[in-house]
């Protein structure tokens, strides 16, 4: 049986080959090791590594988009002025008549007034008035209007006064496009009206409301937020203004999940905002028999203002998105307050890494079957040796694995 030595050799040697790492065995991604590493080596995509905090927490909560932070103007818009194409109607009172516009014969009565025919502001902005060289509407108020009228008939008419309104009008509209039951183009409102009011003007989403995402442009500004944000947090409501364009579309939130999650793929939101912990849940939760509660990652890229408000270094990235991995340890009971707390993001990877036993049994596994599939042939080898010496001990003959006697 000394030879049986000879065996041993080679299982050593693997042993010793495969003591070098787990890293040759199959595993669904990087082990919480491997991230902390990766932050730091050169050689690898550069991206910063955050622990889920309080301060963190408040940061991310701090930093979320919004239509009232995009537009800081939360005040009722301006008076409507006039605009090239507008219809406008212009009524002239004198206190008497025999002026300019009501003549003698016609008595003398309070109230005497002629209405000038309806009118367009013409390209260069102007309105006719008789007597007058024209007048300047465009960019004026209706009450702008009128005085610079009475300025220009007071030495002429009697005590005139004007009236003037808006009959048609054609600028300082809001168009409401997208995923609405009635897109449309349709005049501001006077008195002033918020983005909810307007969405309903054009007949509300006619989708379900936590799929559905608002973008607003105003000049050169555009800005998206969850139409939830609109119902949800009253400041994202802002006031409309005139030439706004607001699109409502529909796209669902999702968040894929990855690793020693009870379930793997991509899950939607199925509500305008979830946690951390409720994706975590949409995911079954941890995997009791591989999952390391300590090493729980959200893969997300944030605004470069973001992550230095996070204390990361953004001078080593060229791009405004900063790829950012936050790591959450469940085994810390108040990680579970803080996932609470923590909202996902569309499009966030959720990663849970495998505990390190599980990698050790993998392992431990791997080499019992190296070990088991060596010592197969010494068995054989051994149990043929021991089947012919009692064989020889009692002189029977037996075949034996291969039609060969044994004597």
């Amino acid at each position: 049986m000394r030879g049986l030595g000879f065996f041993a050799v080679p299982i050593v040697v693997v042993a010793l080959s495969c003591a070098t790492g787990c890293a040759l065995m199959p595993t669904s991604g990087p082990a919480g090791e491997d991230v902390q590493a990766g932050a730091t080596n050169p050689d690898s995509l550069a991206y910063g590594l955050v622990k889920l905090t309080p301060q963190v927490v408040q940061i991310l909560a701090a930093s979320t988009p919004t239509l009232a932070s995009a537009f800081s103007d939360r005040r009722v818009p301006n008076e409507i002025r006039f605009g090239v194409g507008d219809v406008v109607s212009v009524t002239i009172f004198e206190a008497a008549a025999g002026g300019l516009f009501i003549p003698a014969e016609a008595g003398v009565r309070p109230g005497n007034f002629i209405t000038l025919p309806n009118q367009a502001v013409d390209h260069n902005g102007n309105i006719s008035v008789p007597y007058t060289s024209g007048i300047r509407a465009a960019g004026r108020t209706p009450t702008e209007v009128q005085q610079i009228i009475v300025d220009a008939l007071k030495n002429r008419a009697i005590e005139p006064q004007v009236v003037v309104s808006l009959v048609d009008q054609r600028t300082s509209l809001i168009s409401v496009l997208g995923e609405v039951r009635t897109p449309s183009r349709f005049p501001a409102s006077a008195a002033g009206e918020r983005l909810l009011d307007t969405i309903t003007r054009a007949g509300g989403p006619s989708g379900q409301g936590f799929d559905t995402w608002v973008m607003l442009e105003r000049g050169r500004r555009r800005e998206i937020v969850p139409f939830g944000a609109l119902v949800y947090d009253p400041s994202n409501n802002i006031f409309a203004h005139p030439d706004d364009t607001i699109y409502v579309y529909r796209e669902p939130q999702t968040f894929v999940a990855f690793g020693a999650t009870g379930k793997q793929g991509q899950y939607n939101f199925d509500a305008w905002r979830i946690s951390l912990a409720e994706a975590v849940a949409k995911a079954d939760g941890l995997d009791d028999t591989r999952a390391e509660p300590g090493a729980v990652f959200l893969y997300r890229g944030e605004p470069r203002s973001v992550a230095e408000k996070l204390g990361i270094d953004v001078s080593k990235y060229n791009s405004q998105i900063i790829p950012v991995i936050y790591n959450v340890n469940f085994r810390d009971p108040s990680g579970y307050f803080l996932a609470t707390q923590m909202q996902m993001q569309n499009k966030d990877v959720l990663y849970v890494s495998n505990a390190t036993t599980v990698e050790t049994t993998k392992f431990l596994t791997y080499v019992r079957l190296i070990v088991g599939t060596v010592n197969d042939p010494i068995v054989a080898a051994t149990n043929v040796f021991i089947l012919k010496n009692t064989i020889r001990g009692t002189g029977t003959a037996v075949t034996v694995a291969g039609g060969t006697p044994a004597h």
